[in-house]
């Protein structure tokens, strides 16, 4: 349920966690995430498959990059 604002006063923005976990921002200002599917079975996967695994990729969307910039209004690097 959220918070009502007093009087006189903004509403104190909240970070979704679960967004500042996910997602982060490169000095140049561009949004990244991690890649799934990196916890379990990974056996059948050859080497470069799981080193690309680890890779971060640049989010595109500006949709996307905007829930997520709402979300986490506070995100730095």
């Amino acid at each position: 349920m959220p918070r009502k604002a007093k009087a006189g006063k903004k509403f104190k923005l909240k970070t979704h966690k679960a967004t500042s976990k996910r997602f982060r921002l490169t000095g140049a200002g561009k949004l990244v995430r991690t890649k799934g599917g990196k916890s379990h079975l990974r056996r059948n996967r050859s080497r470069r498959t799981k080193a690309q695994l680890s890779e971060m990729q640049t989010v595109k969307g500006r949709s996307l990059i905007r829930n997520v910039k709402r979300l986490a209004p506070n995100m730095k690097e």
